[in-house]
């Protein structure tokens, strides 16, 4: 170790500029590069704020020179030294610290490094397994350390926001009654009552419910929510929403406020303009003109619907189709020339791949139609068919003949492939819209049973609600979700406020007033105790910050994420536990 002293920095890394010339200037941070340039060393010296290259000159840091061409990458030292301009030649424009440099005279080492499993640099170069278990020092690296500190700045304005608009934010319990009704919750067995379990919430829904009963007006939350399922780039076991609710409002009021704070948290953090009211669509025209409730407005491209057109030509797929209540759908690749034979087999097989028969290709060139289907269909059937594409010269039209669940799946997830093999989405940042009057129910054929679209505590528009005994199927919620680029960032309804209508609710769900009172009892209660008109929404926050920092999984922009099979490789999460901890909860271990 050279130098004896621990000496208090001065400066951070990132913070010298060519004013500070001549300064005498001490600098705390991680070796991040060495070089030997003939006896000169010179160092990239790394923190938070940025890095500052120190300088070990043989005339100059004689007494620590050794020790320098020694240091290790990411070895912990503080360096004393002189700030020197560079010379307009060397100054390095990637940095914003690049026209100075400091010629170190002392130097003392706080915690030399063993050789690090991975190169804290990027891009990084190592295996997602390897980032996972080593996360301490994949964090260390400039863009993840700038994607948290975008994750802060997020939140800090969305509580700006909110406290500037009237609501307070309220804590709710992390150890609450199990209710599920949707994703498997996470249990936590009780050592005191043993044999039974508090849950870990997958929202705060009740909860906030209940603060409007309380009269608490306006609400939100940053907080964490946990779900037992199945996982994916965009998805953790825990995860963070940006939780709302309102009272004496509907989907117009709850609406115009996320608005807003959309459009500050783009100003605010990347200094975009959202323009606003966004685009609104409802979900039967959102899945009939895109094929899913989410749909990426970044690009056109619209699904048309040519089943009339198409049960009337000699090809009998169309024919069969349409005689057994199936839809002929489509859309149009504009001006993208002609695809090769290997090019439509590969989207054929991705439309496959979504349960599609199928898929007829169209393609409109120079020299005319080219498609295997033209032997099956007449010249003036095959201009019909186009007709409502208006596809000309070098447009491709995509087809698929097949249930309607099928058309919209396959044609939907199609669209977005052709968007992204032909970059349309490139110089279209942002483009937000609002998915409303989804279905209040589904049916699932294996519990044989309508289930909750969103959560059984949604409001049935009230235009509908003689639907609930009579065409439960057709009945619309009074729902809304905010979509960007394809992706769901927000969802939300208005929320059932009368405990009659919740109990009805809970019918049409098949929970008997037994199990309704034993799992929700509380809250029905609560409703009959003055509960207001409210409704909310909660934001995906992970995802939000994803999108806000250009990445495609939220893992980047959490500090210690899960794998996919929810494992936390750093630490060895979760593990087992001592035979003493089973028996204080009276639990025991079978299998």
């Amino acid at each position: 170790m050279a130098g004896t002293t621990q000496m208090k920095r001065s400066h951070v890394c990132g913070e010298l500029r060519r004013s500070d010339a001549d300064r005498e200037v001490t600098l705390t941070g991680w070796v991040s590069s060495q070089r030997d340039h003939g006896g000169l060393i010179f160092i990239d010296l790394r923190d938070r704020w940025g890095i500052t290259q120190i300088v070990f000159d043989p005339e100059i840091s004689k007494s620590v020179i050794e020790t320098a061409k020694r240091l290790r990458m990411e070895t912990v030292i503080v360096v004393r030294g002189k700030v020197v301009a560079r010379p307009g030649k060397m100054v390095n424009k990637d940095l914003a610290t690049g026209e100075i440099e400091v010629v170190v005279t002392e130097l003392n080492v706080l915690n030399e490094s063993k050789p690090v499993p991975l190169a804290v640099k990027d891009p990084c170069e190592a295996m997602d397994e390897t980032r996972l278990k080593y996360r301490y020092l994949d964090l260390r690296r400039p863009s993840m350390q700038n994607n948290l500190i975008l994750r802060h700045r997020t939140a800090q304005c969305v509580r700006s926001y909110f406290d500037n608009a009237g609501f307070i934010e309220v804590e709710t319990p992390f150890l609450m009654k199990s209710t599920p009704e949707g994703a498997r919750d996470y249990l936590v067995p009780s050592r005191i009552h043993k044999g039974k379990f508090y849950a870990l919430p997958q929202s705060p829904q009740q909860y906030k419910q209940l603060l409007m009963v309380s009269g608490y007006d306006r609400y939100f939350q940053i907080v964490k929510c946990f779900r037992d399922e199945d996982l994916r780039a965009d998805r953790q076991p825990e995860f963070t929403q940006i939780d709302v609710e309102m009272s004496f409002v509907d989907e117009d009021d709850v609406i115009g406020v996320m608005e807003k704070l959309m459009v500050r948290i783009f100003k605010d953090i990347l200094n975009i303009e959202l323009k606003i009211p966004f685009p609104r669509l409802n979900y039967a025209e959102a899945l009939a003109r895109y094929g899913n409730d989410r749909p990426d407005l970044r690009f056109d491209m619209p699904i048309s619907d040519i089943t009339e057109l198409a049960g009337t030509t000699g090809f009998r797929v169309f024919q069969d189709t349409v005689l057994s209540q199936g839809r002929v759908r489509g859309l149009c690749l504009k001006k993208r020339g002609r695809m090769s034979r290997k090019q439509v087999d590969e989207l054929t097989d991705y439309a496959k791949s979504f349960g599609a028969k199928g898929l007829v290709v169209i393609q409109v060139t120079d020299e005319g139609i080219q498609s295997p289907v033209s032997k099956f269909i007449s010249d003036e059937e095959m201009q019909r068919i186009l007709k409502p594409f208006d596809a000309q010269v070098n447009d491709i039209v995509f087809l698929v003949a097949d249930s309607e669940s099928v058309c919209c799946e396959a044609l939907g997830n199609l669209r977005n492939y052709l968007a992204r093999m032909f970059g349309m989405t490139d110089n279209v940042p942002f483009a937000p819209l609002w998915v409303l009057d989804f279905p209040l129910l589904e049916f699932d054929p294996e519990e044989k049973r309508f289930v909750a679209m969103h959560h059984p505590f949604t409001s049935p528009k009230p235009e509908d609600v003689s639907l609930m005994d009579q065409d439960p199927a057709n009945v619309r919620a009074r729902a809304y979700d905010l979509v960007l680029n394809g992706s769901e960032i927000a969802g939300g309804s208005i929320r059932i406020h009368r405990s009659d209508m919740q109990s009805k609710m809970f019918r049409l769900l098949g929970i008997d007033e037994e199990t309704a009172a034993r799992k929700f009892g509380f809250l029905i209660e609560a409703l009959d105790y003055g509960a207001p008109p409210h409704g909310g929404i909660a934001f995906g926050f992970d995802r939000l910050v994803m999108m806000l920092a250009g990445e495609s999984s939220i893992r980047e922009v959490i500090a210690f994420p899960k794998t996919t099979s929810a494992l936390s490789l750093m630490d060895g999460c979760p593990s087992e536990v001592d035979a003493g901890q089973l028996r204080d909860l009276g639990l025991k271990l079978i299998g």
